[in-house]
């Protein structure tokens, strides 16, 4: 793992650095004066595989009907006046893929959106650019969709499903983060969680929903998540409910992916989950993001194949 700790210390906008085997961890760093591994950090639209597994867990528990439910009765007070409609087509499974049709709210489009004053409002309003289940849309809105359904389907807050279905089980502290102006957490985007609850959080799903002997995911939610459902047409990766979805060196690699390089690698088969945090803050740089994957597939990968310690 010294390749891997050298690559990753030139690098000016990485935070921390966790690599776990087996659930032990081989590697904790702190990089560039980062905060300590266990202070939450904004983990931008990493936020979103965590938002995909609250859906997952809603479907276990019957407040979902499952991924073909339609999103419009439940948010039918907030829908157009006259809707297309092709928006009583897009399934909660739309949105968790990025294949809602509706036009983007990220990109070019975030800054209206989220100055907008009713955020569930203003992304059922935006026109089609595509049929629901065809072309992925990135869109963070999509993800804010599946926040404001949970809210009003359980009466509680996403926090508090938050902490109460991820938190407590996993033993992680979930803190609030910012939301709407009505009062719904952010769906997709500015949820805070430190690396090692990242770490406990790849690894739930590393472990297929069981940690310390609980069921906490279903397996089969897991195995749907990681089915390629769409393909980014900004990074080429395909991806499934809420996770990327690719391969290094032949091993299939899942992994959540926040702006600026908050990362969540799981690799199955090497029994691995990797998290890396960087500055959020920083203009866009795909060639940060790139190195972080070079450090996994070039360096951490190799090393787990090797039987390295």
């Amino acid at each position: 793992m010294r390749d891997m700790q050298v690559r990753a210390s030139v690098l000016p906008r990485l935070r921390s650095l966790l690599v776990l085997r087996d659930g032990q961890t081989l590697t904790a760093r702190v990089f560039n004066d980062g905060p300590p591994l266990d202070r939450p950090v904004n983990i931008k639209s990493a936020s979103k595989s965590v938002m995909s597994a609250l859906v997952g867990i809603a479907v276990q528990r019957g407040v979902f009907d499952g991924v073909d439910q339609p999103v419009l009765p439940l948010l039918k007070r907030d829908a157009p006046a006259d809707p297309d409609p092709r928006l009583a087509r897009v399934t909660i499974g739309n949105l968790l893929s990025m294949q809602a049709g509706l036009e983007r709210t990220s990109g070019e489009n975030y800054g209206r959106w989220v100055s907008s004053p009713n955020w569930v409002r203003f992304a059922l309003a935006r026109p089609f650019v595509a049929d629901p289940g065809t072309a992925m849309l990135y869109s963070t809105g999509s993800t804010h969709l599946l926040s404001a359904m949970l809210t009003r389907a359980t009466g509680k807050s996403t926090l508090a499903n938050a902490r109460a279905w991820l938190g407590e089980p996993l033993g992680i502290a979930i803190p609030a983060w910012p939301g709407d102006p009505q009062g719904i957490y952010f769906g997709g985007n500015e949820m805070k969680l430190s690396p090692r609850a990242l770490a406990r959080f790849g690894e739930l799903y590393r472990l297929g929903g069981i940690v310390d002997g609980r069921r906490i995911l279903p397996a089969q939610w897991i195995e749907q998540s990681w089915t390629p459902r769409a393909v980014s047409p900004w990074s080429g990766k395909e991806y499934g409910y809420g996770w990327f979805l690719t391969e290094m060196r032949g091993h299939p690699v899942r992994f959540a992916w926040g702006y600026g390089g908050q990362m969540v690698y799981v690799i199955p088969d090497l029994r691995l989950t990797v998290v890396m945090t960087s500055d959020p803050n920083g203009a866009r740089d795909t060639g940060h993001i790139d190195t972080l994957h070079s450090i996994v597939e070039n360096a951490v990968v190799p090393a787990a194949e090797r039987g390295a310690s």
